[in-house]
């Protein structure tokens, strides 16, 4: 071992250890290699997909509608669903304003799928005889219930009862449900109940008294009985007519009318009698039946008994009829032109022809406007009509 090598090897020793050039990174390139890795970790998220803007640019809906439908869609991420829906429907023939309106009653449409929902039901729908025209006109009216597996059960059904689609399209304006409710559980039973009480004719029932087949079958026996206790047999003509209105009309309601009745001055013996030959009564309002009560017998001075036989009275518009008609007989006996002894009833329940013809024509001559003025009292454009124009 030499001097001369000992010391080689010190220096050796003592040089600092070699490193390699990548080792050596100043802090300004950390910095960028930080930023570099910062933006291929986490890229810029896309912008979010704007529904309520989405819905009044392309589906036609108005802000307040987009408003109120985006909350129930909330989840879409892209218009790529609803696009394909709404060229669906376009291609179906439903023209833009139809297609707005089904997007604002039902939101969830818009996600429905094409291939697997929309267009199985355009099929089933076509075997049943529709044509795509008709398809188009139903959609807007059946909305969630076009897309259930059992739309073409259900209005194959209807179609065998009422005979016809444009009934059936009628009947779903005023009930939505008619091509949702479960035939087995509760249209079938209700229709076997309906023809136990003599209503087996479900074609001639009116379209907006088609809830009575899609109740709750309970609600529907439940009302049955209690048409009965007011005095109405199942053999009765006036039958149908008492359950349609009692069905529709709570039990609560339903009480509240028949005391106000008694408070008006009407016996018991006399509201059975009016309940019995006027059911729907119990349908209107309680401002209608104090209304016409109180000018029946305040103003007309008929007894109750006259009324109870004749409930009618109580049905017919005040405003547009019986109020025209009453003031003009009273001017024309104010006049002269009218002496003899008249039955209130008989000229209530006289048909319009038949009163402008008996009561206005032959007068008209005699007082100036009679006929202008008796027009537009019915037709409720003048405030007080006959009786304004002629001082009564």
């Amino acid at each position: 071992w030499s001097t001369t090598s000992g010391r080689n090897m010190i220096s050796l020793l003592l040089q600092p250890a070699y490193r390699h050039p990548t080792a050596a990174i100043s802090p300004l390139s950390s910095l960028r290699r930080l930023l570099l890795f910062s933006t291929t970790a986490a890229p810029v998220s896309p912008e979010p997909f704007a529904v309520e803007d989405y819905l009044v640019a392309t589906w036609g809906l108005t802000g307040a509608q987009a408003h109120k439908a985006s909350k129930k869609l909330s989840h879409l991420r892209s218009p790529s669903k609803p696009d394909a829906v709404l060229a669906f429907l376009s291609d179906l023939g439903l023209p833009p304003r139809k297609i707005a309106a089904v997007a604002a009653a039902d939101p969830r449409f818009l996600c429905a799928d094409v291939e697997s929902n929309l267009a199985r039901r355009v099929d089933e729908l076509g075997s049943l005889g529709l044509s795509r025209s008709q398809i188009a006109r139903l959609v807007p009216l059946a909305l969630t219930c076009f897309r259930s597996s059992s739309v073409g059960t259900n209005l194959g059904f209807w179609l065998q009862i009422v005979g016809s689609f444009d009934k059936i399209l009628k009947a779903l304006r005023m009930n939505s449900s008619l091509l949702g409710s479960d035939l087995e559980k509760m249209v079938k039973p209700n229709l076997e109940l309906l023809k136990q009480c003599g209503m087996s004719d479900v074609a001639s029932f009116p379209l907006n008294t088609s809830r009575l087949f899609t109740a709750n079958p309970n609600y529907l026996r439940d009302a049955v009985a209690r048409v009965e206790e007011l005095g109405l047999d199942r053999s009765s003509r006036m039958f149908r007519h008492g359950l349609i209105a009692v069905a529709l009309t709570s039990k609560e309601s339903v009480a509240r009318k028949i005391q106000l009745m008694e408070e008006l001055g009407f016996s018991r013996d006399e509201l059975l009698m009016i309940i019995r030959k006027a059911p729907q009564l119990v349908a209107s309002s309680e401002e209608k039946i104090r209304q016409a009560a109180e000018f029946l017998k305040r103003d007309v001075g008929l007894e109750g008994w006259y009324i109870a036989h004749r409930p009618v009275l109580f049905l017919y518009s005040l405003e547009r009829r019986l109020l025209p008609r009453h003031h003009l007989l009273k001017v024309l006996r104010m006049k002269g032109l009218l002496d003899c002894e008249l039955d209130y009833y008989n000229t209530a329940a006289m048909s319009e022809r038949k009163f402008v013809r008996k009561f206005v024509d032959p007068y008209k001559c005699h007082i100036p406007g009679l006929a202008d003025a008796y027009t537009s009292s019915c037709a409720g454009e003048t405030a007080n009509g006959v009786a304004s124009l002629l001082g009564v």
